[in-house]
């Protein structure tokens, strides 16, 4: 599929010249969607409110914001020059503003869900399962004798305090296994010993010893155990802070969408789907030689980058600065982002040209999907970085906030790899075959 459709945009790129007006078409169909787009968000009630259709809208609008504020960056000769450099700040001030509320709302899911793995905790519905997997993975048995002895921990924890609950539990297991005997150990031994009726219950297999080296589990070392307990404290500050972020990011979106700057952009926007303001000689002018120079500005910006470090898995070439006291964004990070804004551009100048194909490159789809990913993993690390700058913060806080860190340090890293191995294929299958 990947080969077919690189196939299909080569032929359309051979099949003539591409002029304004299929810019005027694209730009118009964009204006149409933004306006859609607007109307839903409308209908919904605006954003904030938990709609689906609400977080639908505003993802569409920033789409079309996105797609008209690039293709008027990369095809601006041949558009009135006071008229795009008028509505272009705009729109990419719209589409950043929109952005924030769920960019901090993504950040502190993934911030959660790492903490979450890093301190060992799992996401199974059952709250016993894990325990008694690991069990089971250690003693080596099977499903049926996995339950028996969660049943015989149960049983044994509360001991003579608890009388009522251990029969009720013990009559449950023999039903599972023989009715006949449960009914007679029941009247015969009574509440006290449970741990009896419970032996009596399931006499059918025993469970083997464990092989040599699989005995109890240690106890965690001291490092793993700061990590655990500190996880919940640095995910609560966590949670602060970027709740804290997402409400001020809410309460400017819905500032943004009721002023005045808005409604100036939205009319722009609608007399663009209408009427768009194209040069003299724009109708007969091929886009093609614009939509190479982006091109080019994206290759040379790649080539910039350390692609053969990062082709070389755990490299460790994210973490360098990892302990700076400068609060500044990472400053090895910023070639990436800026490629990624140019691949952005790339492809949308693409789109203009391929219009009428309604084709997507996949190479340039995985390419762009690593860089989100790297994007979003610096800005997380960012986040954890600054959370444990917070005064006055446990040492076991701090410490998780560092591994943390640290983790998502580690998956920048991975999302250059990825890139890398994407971008490095895509020009093996560009080179020519003799």
């Amino acid at each position: 599929m990947r080969h077919h459709d690189l196939t299909d945009l080569a032929a359309a790129e051979t099949a003539g010249p591409v002029t304004g007006e299929a810019l005027a078409g694209y730009l118009r169909a964009q204006a149409t969607e933004f306006l859609r787009a607007l109307r839903l968000h409308r209908e919904a009630g605006g954003p904030g409110n938990g709609a689906e259709g609400s977080v639908d809208a505003a993802r569409a609008l920033r789409r079309s914001a996105r797609r008209i504020t690039g293709s008027l960056h990369t095809y601006r000769p041949l558009l009135d020059a006071d008229w795009s450099e008028e509505i272009r700040p705009e729109l990419a001030w719209l589409s950043g503003t929109l952005a924030m509320e769920h960019a901090y709302e993504a950040r502190l899911e993934r911030l959660l869900t790492a903490l979450q793995r890093l301190s060992g905790a799992t996401t199974a519905p059952a709250p016993a399962e894990p325990l008694t997997a690991t069990t089971a993975a250690r003693a080596g048995t099977t499903p049926k004798s996995r339950t028996t002895h969660t049943t015989r921990t149960t049983l044994a924890s509360p001991g003579t305090p608890a009388p009522a609950t251990a029969p009720a539990s013990a009559t449950g297991s023999a039903h599972a296994t023989a009715p006949a005997p449960a009914t007679t150990t029941t009247s015969t031994t009574g509440p006290a010993p449970a741990t009896t009726t419970t032996s009596t219950a399931a006499p059918a297999p025993t469970a083997p010893p464990p092989p040599p080296g699989t005995g109890p589990r240690p106890t965690a070392s001291p490092d793993r155990g700061n990590l655990t307990v500190g996880a919940a404290k640095a995910g609560a500050l966590l949670e602060r802070q970027l709740t804290l972020a997402r409400t001020r990011a809410h309460s400017t979106a819905l500032q943004a969408l009721g002023s005045s700057r808005f409604h100036a952009v939205a009319d722009k926007v609608a007399l663009l789907a209408s009427e768009v303001p194209l040069t003299a000689g724009a109708a007969t002018t091929d886009l093609r030689p614009l939509a190479a120079a982006a091109e080019e500005r994206l290759t040379d910006a790649v080539a910039a980058l350390p692609l053969v470090t990062a082709g070389h898995p755990y490299n460790a070439e994210a973490l360098v600065y990892g302990l700076s006291p400068d609060p500044a964004p990472h400053p090895q990070d910023a070639p990436w982002h800026q490629v990624r804004l140019l691949l952005r551009l790339h492809r949308y100048a693409r789109e203009v040209l391929h219009a009428q194909a309604e084709q997507v490159e996949v190479r340039l789809l995985q390419a762009g999907q690593a860089l989100d990913r790297h994007r979003d993993a610096s800005e997380a690390a960012a986040a954890a970085a600054q959370a444990a700058r917070t005064p006055r913060i446990a040492p076991a806080t701090a410490y998780a906030l560092g591994v943390l860190h640290a983790d998502q340090r580690h998956e920048v890293e991975a999302a250059r790899y990825a890139f890398q191995r994407c971008w490095q294929k895509d020009r093996q299958e560009r080179l020519p075959t003799s």
